[in-house]
């Protein structure tokens, strides 16, 4: 199955510099949901966010989708781009390098 590499980018940047709306904050929530639902059915591989707050914030998240029209499917039936919060793109993406269940807060090499 491809490999997909998804990146969403709020469409109202100060969501994340100010605070979201009620209905932010209930799309992001549905969007979570959302993300949720496809690690559970095999599709999600990793979701995560940059932890800045101004305009370059973004999400990626990387998939496995039966095609080109199955990412569109999977970006249209996302709460956060169909309710219009967050811009979307996506693109065929190769992996090269990973470490499998690797846990985010195992710590880092040793320096020498």
């Amino acid at each position: 199955m491809p490999t997909y590499i998804y990146r969403i980018q709020p469409v109202r940047p100060e969501m994340l510099s100010v605070g979201p709306t009620a209905d932010e904050a209930r799309i992001a929530s549905e969007h979570f949901d959302y993300l949720q639902g496809l690690l559970r059915a095999g599709l999600l591989i990793m979701a995560g966010r940059t932890l800045n707050s101004e305009y370059s914030a973004f999400g990626i998240a990387i998939f496995n989708a039966r095609d080109d029209a199955h990412m569109r499917q999977i970006t249209a039936a996302d709460p956060g781009v169909a309710q219009k919060l967050f811009r979307a793109e996506w693109h065929p993406f190769r992996i090269a390098l990973s470490q499998p269940n690797k846990a985010a807060d195992d710590p880092l090499p040793p320096t020498t």
